[in-house]
């Protein structure tokens, strides 16, 4: 009995914890000149509003896996939007031939790995992803 009592007070504790967010940083290739971006700028990237960075230069934006937490949390602090406003934003993009959503990949490493290759790209991942192939113009609170 006091087993349960105890796996029960523990269980309610684990759950009023709030979850940790991964610190987001919005990244570019070391080879990049883009050195600093505002929220702003990254969004109108990411929601195919522009296709350059402010210096010129071609702006590729590579996107995480729809539907996970990263993904979510990106677009509703760097964009405002939800999931069922992003999937309304693209059908409509889509649907009036306006822009196509960026190419997706599975995972921060991967991201990572695209950016630092191409220095015409943009990409999202975790700060403890971070490398010296790449470089933050974004830090996303």
């Amino acid at each position: 009995m006091r087993l349960s009592k105890l796996a029960a007070l523990l269980l309610s504790a684990a759950l009023s914890v709030p979850a940790v967010a991964a610190e987001l940083v919005v990244i570019v290739s070391s080879r990049s000149p883009v050195a600093q971006l505002r929220a702003e700028q990254v969004a109108d990237i990411f929601l195919a509003e522009v296709a350059r960075f402010p210096e010129g230069g071609e702006a590729v934006a590579i996107d995480q896996a729809i539907n996970t937490p990263l993904r979510n949390e990106f677009y509703s602090k760097v964009a405002a939007k939800s999931p069922a406003l992003m999937k309304a934003y693209w059908t409509k993009m889509i649907f009036t031939g306006r822009g196509q959503p960026p190419r997706e990949m599975a995972s921060s490493a991967a991201v990572r790995k695209l950016v630092a290759d191409n220095p015409n790209m943009i990409g999202y991942i975790e700060r403890s992803a971070l490398d010296a192939s790449v470089k933050p113009v974004l830090v996303v609170h």
